[in-house]
This record gives structure tokens, C-alpha cells and sequence, in this order.
């Protein structure tokens, strides 16, 4: 267990992920109360996961507070900010929200454009308030900026959403450090992360440690959301609103040192709704001729027969239901995981796997023929060129 840190840090808030939890237990999650939805047991409402979609997409929690009160990012969009940075840092454009033929007019080297754009919630992930004047005069943040991406069909970064996808573009950390809030000290921390990472407890113990986004699809039936295993998926969702994205909430942690409460409570209430899509978003499949039929069969048996299966249980491909690993069982940099409530790892499940490299926490394999190496190397499994190629092939279809 991590020592409680202070929560006198909670101003220096980040960006992450998912979950929230009405349960402590971490290491028993079938007794939690949303375990019969976690194990894919029973019908999601659609109105909730209607309900669900709106909050993932659009609501800040009342983060403005944050990102405008605190960190001012609204006067540095509206001066400094043109569609091509903000491209650059990764943010993503839903061609669906825009009227026909803007993008063919518009100055995307204008900051001015991208208030425009903000004005039309066009900016996948960030609301905010344009007046009559064309000023911006608010914004927040939503899940979607972390874990929404788009298909790129109109331009790179431009097109339609692609809901639970890991934003691997984005750049948290050059985003907040755009802020004037942050000291040069804690700048050059942020500009470390890099895109695709972030740090969901930098700003409890102050350790630099980032880890990748991760998807967040293909949920439904794994009980913990986490790298380390904490959740359920709503635990992790409202200490990400409250602690990371700065909504207006309550969330309370003894072991991290954490009591924020906020009344009206803006986060709680919405939960069930938020868990309610994120369980609805299937892992997206591999694209046709991604891979090789046959030697995915072949693969296939491999992974059985090199003991994967021990570990990545299918369906899922994850025995978090069962139970958390011991940093010292695996070779990956045990750090992080001594930072959060478990000190363990999650299994990672594999379904749709093709989607995001890097791969492992620290995006330490840069594709899947170094995951699959190292794992070999690591656990002495003695596995022929060929038999990996065949394993690569195999985990290109999950």
C-alpha cells in the first residue's frame, strides 16, 4: 500500500482515464454492487447508455473551475492556440459537428478558428463558451479528450468519433504546461509525458511516472480497470473526473490521502449512466488483410500451448476476475505499480489489441513481435521464429 500522500497537491490536477467505486474491496470483485453488469450478465438499459454517451462526450463535471478559474487555458487558446497546434498536441476535429464546407475556408493557422470550433463542440473532448463577441469566455474538459479519437476521413486528426479508442496522439502534459499556472519546474514534468501518457498520481506524490492511455472498450466482463487493478470502472471514472479532469465532486481516499467533497455533487449521480456506455463499447475489430488466417490458427495453439492462456483467460483474454500479479512475476519497471491502492498488476485483457501499440504500461514494445520477444526471453519459453511470427498473427485478431 502506497503511503496516504497530502491533499494540498489536489490543484496540480493531470488528465487519465476511467472508473469510480461504491466498494472498497479491490481484491474482491464479484462482491461488488456492479459485478452481475461487469461479468456481461444481463441487458444494458439503452436509455441509460444513451444517457451514458452524452456524459462521456460532453460533460465537464464542472470542470471549468479548473481549466478556466485555475489554469486560464481560455485566454491561452483564444491568443495562442491555432488548429494546427492544437492538431499538433493531438486534439481530435468531429468533422460531424461541422457545417458543410468551413474546414475548405477556414485559417486553420488562426486561433480564432479554433474558437470557432470549440463554439460548434467540434473539439472531441473540450466544451466551452463563445460569446457574442467570437471571445471564449470558458472551457472544460470531458472523458472523450482521453479516450475518443476519429477515423481521420476528411484530414489527419478530422473526422468522425471513435468512442473508447486511446487518444495516442494527445499530449496531456504539453496541454497543461501551455498554462501559466504551472511553475518552469512543473513544465518541464508535464513536457516530459509525451503523447499517449499520462500521470494520474503526479499530482498526489509528486513522482514523474507516466503510463499510457488505455482503451477504454471492450470492458464489459472485466471487473478492474486499471493497470493495477483498482476499480470498479465507476471508482476509476469519478477519481479521474474529480482528482485529474477537476469536476465538481466528491471523492474520497484514505490511502492516497484524498477528501474532496463538493456539494451539488456533479460527478456521483452521473455514474451508472457513464458505466452504462463504456460497457456498451465493443473492442473494434481487425481490419480485413491485417493479418494471416492460417497462421493466426497456428498461433492460436501456440498461445495455448506457451501457457498464455494461464493469465489471459478468453474470452476476455484477462484473469482480473480472479486475481492481481505480483510485480516481482513479471519484467516490466515494478514502480508504478507500488503508487496506487494494490501494488499489484492487472492482466491486461488482449481484446482488440491490433488497435493500440504501444504495449505494457510504459510502452516499453513498440509492436506486438517485441511484446511477444520479450515475453519470451522473460519466462524462457523457447518459442521458434516461426512459432512467434504465428503468435504475432494470432493477436492481431483479438
Amino acid at each position: 500500500m502506497r503511503k496516504p500522500g497530502s491533499s494540498t497537491a489536489l490543484v496540480l490536477f493531470s488528465i487519465l482515464v476511467l472508473g469510480c467505486s461504491e466498494e472498497p474491496d479491490l481484491l474482491d470483485p464479484t462482491t461488488r454492487p456492479d459485478a452481475e453488469a461487469n461479468r456481461g450478465r444481463g441487458r444494458l438499459d439503452p436509455a441509460l447508455v444513451a444517457q451514458g454517451r452524452d456524459i462521456f462526450r460532453h460533460d465537464t463535471f464542472g470542470d471549468e473551475q479548473f481549466w478556466t478559474d485555475v489554469l486560464g487555458l481560455h485566454e491561452v487558446i483564444e491568443s495562442s492556440v491555432s488548429p494546427e497546434l492544437a492538431l499538433q498536441v493531438g486534439l481530435k476535429v468531429d468533422a460531424d459537428a461541422l457545417p458543410p464546407g468551413l474546414l475548405e475556408t477556414a485559417d486553420l493557422t488562426d486561433p480564432a478558428t479554433t474558437v470557432a470550433l470549440i463554439g460548434l463542440d467540434a473539439v472531441v473532448g473540450m466544451r466551452g463558451t463563445v460569446d457574442a463577441g467570437g471571445n471564449l469566455t470558458s472551457v472544460g474538459v470531458t472523458c472523450a479528450l482521453c479516450h475518443s479519437t476519429v477515423d481521420d476521413a476528411t484530414a489527419a486528426g478530422i473526422g468522425s468519433r471513435l468512442d473508447g479508442w486511446p487518444n495516442r496522439d494527445l499530449d496531456p502534459g504539453a496541454i497543461l504546461a501551455l498554462s501559466p499556472f504551472f511553475s518552469a519546474t512543473q513544465k518541464t514534468v508535464l513536457r516530459s509525458w509525451g503523447p499517449g501518457f499520462h500521470d494520474p498520481y503526479w499530482n498526489h506524490d509528486g513522482i514523474n511516472d507516466p503510463v499510457l492511455i488505455p482503451p477504454a472498450y471492450g470492458l464489459r466482463g472485466v471487473p478492474l480497470e486499471t493497470y493495477t487493478g483498482e476499480g470498479p470502472i465507476s471508482y476509476w471514472n469519478a477519481y479521474v473526473a474529480v482528482t485529474q479532469m477537476g469536476g465538481q465532486g466528491t471523492f474520497i481516499e484514505p490511502d492516497l490521502g484524498i477528501e474532496i467533497v463538493h456539494e451539488p455533487d456533479l460527478v456521483t449521480p452521473k455514474l451508472p449512466a457513464l458505466r452504462a456506455y463504456q460497457l456498451s463499447l465493443e473492442a473494434p475489430a481487425p481490419p480485413p488483410g491485417t493479418f494471416d488466417p492460417e497462421a493466426a490458427r497456428r498461433g492460436k495453439g501456440v498461445f495455448a500451448a506457451a501457457g498464455c492462456v494461464r493469465c489471459h483467460l478468453p474470452p476476455t483474454y484477462t484473469d482480473a476476475n480472479k486475481t492481481l500479479h505480483d510485480p516481482a512475476e513479471f519484467f516490466t519497471d515494478p514502480s508504478y505499480a507500488s503508487r496506487g491502492l494494490t501494488g499489484l498488476w492487472r492482466t491486461t485483457p488482449l481484446r482488440g489489441l491490433w488497435q493500440h501499440p504501444p504495449y505494457f504500461h510504459d510502452g516499453s514494445a513498440s509492436d506486438l513481435s517485441e511484446v511477444v520477444e520479450q515475453y519470451d526471453a522473460a519466462f524462457g519459453l523457447g518459442l521458434s521464429p516461426s512459432e512467434k511470427a504465428d503468435l504475432v498473427q494470432f493477436l492481431l485478431t483479438l
